[in-house]
């Protein structure tokens, strides 16, 4: 290490880690609710329903997967917090 550098400590990098992936999370939430929207509103009723609706599009998940009932709960939760 280079002497004089400027060394963050482990707890405020975690937290700052953290704190970027539920910016990311929420990002995210708010991008694909109104889509969610959109499949309510085409007749979409349950969480499994939605998850169809979101898969059928096309639309992945914010790791690129498929979309299962407890995904959508999880973002929907994330969006009325």
């Amino acid at each position: 290490m280079t002497p004089g550098a400027l060394v963050t400590p482990l707890h405020v990098a975690r937290k700052t880690a953290v704190d970027a992936v539920k910016s990311e999370a929420d990002r995210y939430a708010a991008n694909v609710l109104p889509i969610i929207r959109e499949a309510q509103k085409a007749g979409a009723r349950t969480l499994r329903e939605i998850a169809e609706a979101l898969n059928a599009r096309g639309i992945a998940t914010a790791r690129g997967g498929q979309w299962y009932a407890q995904s959508v709960a999880n973002v929907l939760a994330r969006a009325y917090r």
